[in-house]
């Protein structure tokens, strides 16, 4: 995702459809693979909304085959995957039919077509300065509200590692629904972070509870909880 963010504004000049974290994902209906989609549609489910160059490109292959491979571990974190693509619904279907004629395998979610690039425009996937135009794959985690919780960009050439999306995926979801943060390097059932403290109160206050807690305390500002410990009693 390139924004159309430029170093030298200032902040009360930053464009307001910026895309961010934290703000609204903005709606669309798009053709696709599976009918028409909008996006509003899947309102209380997650949302992997994912861009993808262009059909019958050799790494973009490789990512539909993935996340078909994968397909049920994103349901059953609730999390609806949406492929975009700036290619005709026609093409789309012959790519689709094309991986299913080799591999076997048919491509459960829906490729919608953006060939007016109207959705990329939306989601500032389009760089405004055309001397380093380049095609990128960007992602965009959207929660059940449809507020926009992790936005991911790989260069053209890098595939996508889906295990590393469901990783993000747990840990968004441990974070909203038990309010623990998760440290680097972090996979489900390893101890995580309790939020650090907002004021010297708190601080002190952990300080001298650290023991009494059982939570692995380095100082006050960084204790982990055991992992079952943290979903069981929140």
């Amino acid at each position: 995702m390139i924004s159309n963010y430029v170093a030298s504004e200032t902040e009360n000049e930053r464009p307001k459809n910026c895309i961010t974290i934290g703000r609204l994902a903005p709606d669309f209906t798009a053709s696709s693979t599976q009918g028409v989609i909008t996006l509003s549609q899947y309102r209380g489910k997650w949302v992997l909304f994912f861009s993808q160059p262009g059909d019958f490109t050799p790494v973009s292959t490789t990512e539909l085959i993935s996340f078909t491979q994968l397909h049920q571990e994103f349901i059953n974190r609730n999390v609806q995957l949406l492929a975009i693509t700036i290619d005709s619904t026609f093409s789309d279907i012959d790519w689709l039919v094309d991986i299913y004629e080799k591999t076997g395998l048919i491509i459960p979610f829906p490729l919608m077509s953006d060939r007016n690039a109207a959705v990329a425009n939306l989601y500032g996937m389009v760089n405004p300065d055309r001397v380093f135009e380049e095609s990128v794959r960007d992602a965009f985690i959207i929660d059940p509200e449809g507020k926009i919780r992790a936005i991911i960009t790989y260069p053209v050439s890098c595939g996508r590692n889906t295990y590393e999306l469901l990783r993000v995926i747990d840990s968004i979801q441990l974070t909203q629904e038990h309010n623990f943060y998760t440290p680097a390097d972090w996979m489900p059932g390893q101890p995580v972070i309790v939020p650090p403290p907002h004021t010297l109160e708190e601080a002190l206050k952990r300080n001298s509870q650290a023991e009494i807690s059982g939570r692995n305390c380095m100082d006050w500002y960084l204790c982990y909880e055991d992992y079952n410990t943290a979903i069981n009693t929140t």
